[in-house]
């Protein structure tokens, strides 16, 4: 997948967290999924403009170290640093050929990670990367498109985004265009990697329980918009959470 589209997206990807899906389904879901970071180290991967990493600092743990393959997005997750100095460093770097780190971190993160890799041998060597760099026992978060998601679907505007598949196949599994509802409209092309293509190289890497979780709605979300609104996204959620352990 081209580095180039993230280089042109920037610091407007913070953005995409004040859509409904973000604010109240992705973004409480998968902080509670990571759960009580105080005093871990945390190695951010796909960190983008720095948002997860942020907020972990500020929940209390030791150490952040966030990487992603975009120069701007890690210029800009600099930048938000640089205006809130909260200790989280950055670099630029492709997890799938990802350099010996100098530690070995207490848990891992991949927001919207291994599915841009380019085949099944880029993912199994993501995640290699990714055991590599934990310790033993520790705990890998990852967050994707739903494998089984229908494409296409029109309710999802409402939440603000739209999916769309391009027509093409993968080796991992079809390539789709995802559009963020914002002023202006961004978009961006990712594979959606059939769940077994995680698994075979999560466990092929050494990961161990890999156990895939459900999106939830936060209670600001139900109260914010209610019950009914929310309905069309918990009978078909398009993001689908997975822990595994090193």
């Amino acid at each position: 997948m081209s580095v180039q589209q993230y280089d042109e997206i920037g610091e407007a990807f913070e953005g995409f967290k004040s859509l409904p899906l973000m604010r109240y389904g992705e973004v409480p879901s998968f902080l509670g999924l990571v759960g009580d970071v105080r005093g871990k180290s945390v190695l951010d991967l796909a960190s983008g403009t720095g948002f997860y990493g942020r907020e972990f600092k500020r929940r209390g743990a030791a150490e952040v170290l966030g990487i992603d393959i975009s120069g701007e997005m890690v210029a800009a997750a600099r930048r938000f640093e640089e205006r809130e100095p909260l200790g989280v460093r950055y670099e630029v770097g492709d997890v799938a050929e990802l350099r010996p780190l100098e530690r070995r971190f207490d848990l891992a993160t991949g927001v919207q990670l291994l599915n841009y890799a380019q085949d099944v041998a880029a993912m199994e060597r993501m995640c290699r990367n990714v055991h590599r760099s934990l310790r033993p026992g520790a705990e890998f978060f990852v967050l994707a498109q739903n494998p089984d998601y229908g494409m296409d679907d029109p309710a999802l505007s409402k939440y603000g985004f739209r999916c769309e598949s391009t027509g093409e196949e993968a080796e991992t599994g079809p390539r789709v265009r995802i559009t963020a509802l914002l002023d202006p409209p961004i978009s961006f092309v990712a594979n959606c990697p059939r769940r077994e293509v995680y698994e075979s190289c999560l466990r092929a890497a050494g990961f161990d329980e890999p156990t895939w979780l459900p999106l939830e709605i936060s209670d600001a979300g139900l109260r914010e918009f209610g019950t009914d609104f929310w309905a069309d996204l918990l009978a078909e959620p398009p993001l689908e959470m997975l822990r595994c352990r090193a």
